[in-house]
């Protein structure tokens, strides 16, 4: 006879494993999925997206039933607004490829906590699936416009970052025009005040140096006298030098004459 009281216990220690496993396996799934929604988003509010969908939403005029209803918003309308979402998208596509690659490096080196990468998978995400409906959007208005969109987009995008540079640079213009105008008088006051110091310098030696050059004459005429010349200072010597010598020959030539007078006369003049 089968005992199945024996039989019974075993299966009903697996009905109540497998039963406690599917428990904790649902409520960690419901805790996991409520705390990726209480994450903060990486991005704040998609604002191009809301006004599309709040333009693409709006209910047309009341009109009569034989009429055709008219769209409450023109294509073209509509047709602006997705270009300008798509142009949201691209930004934050290049702001999470740019983003990515430092956020695992600070993952793997322990800088930064599970959550953060959690948010920033998220948003990955979220950002694929913009990025399908925004394509499907695009094909829904004229066919293959898909492909083109976000080109189109991008070209949307540098044309805003070129007016928003020239805007930045036009604001400093006032700023940088005083700038200059107080560098220009600045730098014009200096170089006055050279000027008038050039001026001061040149108009003052002149007085200073007249008297040297008057002075100059006078000692070079005062000094020239003092220096004796050899012919300007042996001259009355040599003079009275000959005039003796002729008298002594004179004295000898003359005949007759003793000789001792001449020579006494001579050690005399000596």
């Amino acid at each position: 006879m089968v005992n199945w009281l024996s039989l019974a216990v075993p299966f009903a220690y697996l009905g109540v494993l497998i039963g406690s496993l599917a428990t904790f396996s649902s409520l960690y799934r419901k805790r996991k999925a409520q705390k990726a929604y209480s994450l903060e988003p990486w991005f704040p509010a998609h604002l191009q997206r809301d006004i599309y969908f709040s333009l693409l939403h709006i209910d047309p005029p009341a009109t009569s039933s034989k009429e055709k209803k008219a769209p409450a918003v023109p294509e073209s309308v509509l047709k602006a607004a997705l270009l300008r979402r798509a142009e949201e998208d691209i930004k934050r596509v290049l702001a999470l490829r740019s983003q990515k690659q430092a956020l695992g490096v600070l993952l793997q080196r322990g800088s930064v906590g599970d959550d953060l990468w959690q948010r920033f998978q998220r948003a990955e995400k979220e950002m694929e699936d913009e990025v399908r409906d925004v394509v499907s959007e695009a094909n829904a208005y004229v066919p293959g416009w898909g492909q083109t969109i976000f080109q189109s987009a991008n070209e949307m995008m540098n044309n805003t970052l070129y007016r928003e540079r020239i805007a930045e640079q036009q604001a400093k213009l006032d700023e940088e025009r005083q700038w200059w105008e107080k560098r220009r008088a600045s730098i014009k006051e200096g170089f006055m005040k050279e000027l008038d110091a050039e001026d001061s310098t040149s108009t003052a030696p002149p007085q200073k140096t007249e008297a040297p050059a008057d002075t100059t004459p006078t000692t070079t005429s005062s000094s020239t006298p003092a220096i004796k010349t050899p012919e300007s200072s042996g001259a009355p010597s040599s003079v009275t030098g000959s005039d003796d010598d002729a008298v002594l020959v004179e004295a000898d030539e003359q005949p007759g004459s003793p000789a001792s007078p001449s020579k006494k006369k001579k050690k005399g003049k000596k």
